[in-house]
C-alpha cells in the first residue's frame, strides 16, 4: 500500500504582536486557543495554537511570538491560508462580520476552484475562506462566533514559487501528491497548479501559484513559517523519514514535538513543509475543557519553567 498523507495538518505564521493577535483569533474569528506554549528552539517566543472546539487535526493555526519587521511578500513563501466554513450563507455573514470588525474584505466569488473571500489581520496576515460543504464545525462553546458559523479548519493552502517543475516533482514523486487542475494566470495571480491528497476537497488540497517575475519574500510578522501535513502516526512518520532521507532531501529526521511528532524538509523552492502526526494531541497534558488556560510545557521544557516564564511577556 502506498504512503499517503491525509490533508493539511496545521499552519505555523508569524506575529510581532501577540495580545493583539490573541485578541483577533479568539474574539474578531472566533477561535479556541487550544494551546499556549513556547517556541520549543527558542523559548523567549510563545507559540500559540488556535483551533476548533475539541483541537481537531487539521484546523490549528499557530503563532511564533518573534519580534521582528513585517514580512516583504515575494515569492519561494506560503502566500494565503485557507479557512474552511460550511456555506455560502456562511460566507455572506462573515463577510459583514468582518466588515463590522474593521476587517477589510474582497468581494464574493470564484478563486481557483472556489467560492471565496479574501481578507487580511492586522498585520496582513493573507486568507481566504472558502466553502467546506462535506464537513461542520465542531463548535467551541465559548466563541463569540455563533456555532454555525465557526471555522471548520484549514485548507486550501497556497505557496507562491518562480518555477514548478522541481517543487511538482515532489509533490508528486516524493509526496504522493496528485495533481488535479490548473488554473491560468490573471491580471492579478499567476497560474495556479492544484494538488490533492487523502480523500481530497479543501482540507487536503496545496495550491501552487508561479510568479516567475516576483522577488524572494523576506520573513517576518504577517508572513507563514512553515505550512504541516497530516499522516496517522508515528509509524506512518517513521516511513516518510525514511522516504524522505531515500530520496537524499536533507531533513530534520523525526522530531518529537510532545503533542504530536514531527519532520521538517524544504521543498525545490525552500518552502518549509513539516509532516506531523494526528496525535497524541492538545489534551495530552491537561483536560480538554480547559485546553490552552495556562501556560503548557513539554516534560523536557519542565524543569525550566520559571525561567521561561520569566522571559514571556503577559498576553492580557
Amino acid at each position: 500500500m502506498s504512503l499517503n498523507l491525509k490533508g493539511i495538518h496545521h499552519l505555523t505564521a508569524v506575529t510581532a504582536q501577540p495580545v493583539s493577535n490573541l485578541k483577533f483569533y479568539t474574539k474578531t474569528l472566533g477561535m479556541r486557543l487550544i494551546k499556549k506554549t513556547v517556541n520549543q528552539d527558542q523559548t523567549t517566543a510563545y507559540h500559540l495554537f488556535y483551533g476548533d472546539g475539541i483541537a481537531s487535526p487539521g484546523a490549528d493555526l499557530t503563532f511564533f511570538d518573534f519580534e521582528t519587521a513585517r514580512e516583504r511578500r515575494g515569492n519561494n513563501a506560503v502566500t494565503r491560508t485557507g479557512l474552511r466554513v460550511d456555506s455560502e450563507d456562511t460566507l455572506k455573514w462573515w463577510k459583514d462580520h468582518l466588515q463590522l470588525n474593521n476587517v477589510g474584505t474582497s468581494a464574493i466569488k470564484e478563486r481557483a476552484g472556489n467560492l471565496s473571500l479574501d481578507f487580511e489581520d492586522f498585520e496582513g496576515q493573507r486568507f481566504r475562506m472558502v466553502i467546506d460543504a462535506a464537513n461542520k464545525a465542531k463548535p467551541w462553546a465559548k466563541s463569540p462566533v455563533p456555532a454555525d458559523r465557526q471555522i471548520i479548519g484549514l485548507g486550501p493552502i497556497t505557496i507562491t514559487v518562480p518555477r514548478l517543475e522541481r517543487t511538482e516533482v515532489v509533490l508528486t514523486q516524493l509526496m504522493n501528491m496528485r495533481k488535479i487542475r490548473t488554473h491560468p494566470a490573471t491580471s492579478t495571480t499567476g497560474e495556479i497548479h492544484v494538488f490533492e491528497m487523502g480523500d481530497g476537497g479543501p482540507s487536503a488540497e496545496l495550491h501552487v501559484m508561479v510568479e516567475p517575475s516576483l522577488a524572494m519574500t523576506q520573513p517576518g510578522a504577517g508572513g507563514v513559517h512553515h505550512v504541516a501535513f497530516r499522516t496517522e502516526n508515528k509509524d506512518s512518520l517513521r516511513q516518510w523519514v525514511q522516504r524522505v532521507r531515500e530520496a537524499g532531501v536533507p531533513s530534520s529526521g523525526e522530531v518529537e514535538r510532545y503533542y504530536f511528532t514531527s519532520l521538517y524538509f524544504r521543498e525545490p523552492n525552500g518552502v518549509l513543509f513539516e509532516i506531523a502526526t494526528d496525535g497524541p494531541g492538545f489534551a495530552t497534558d491537561e483536560p480538554l475543557e480547559k485546553l490552552g488556560e495556562t501556560l503548557s510545557l513539554p516534560p523536557f521544557l519542565e524543569g525550566h519553567r520559571d525561567s521561561i516564564e520569566a522571559n514571556l511577556k503577559p498576553l492580557v
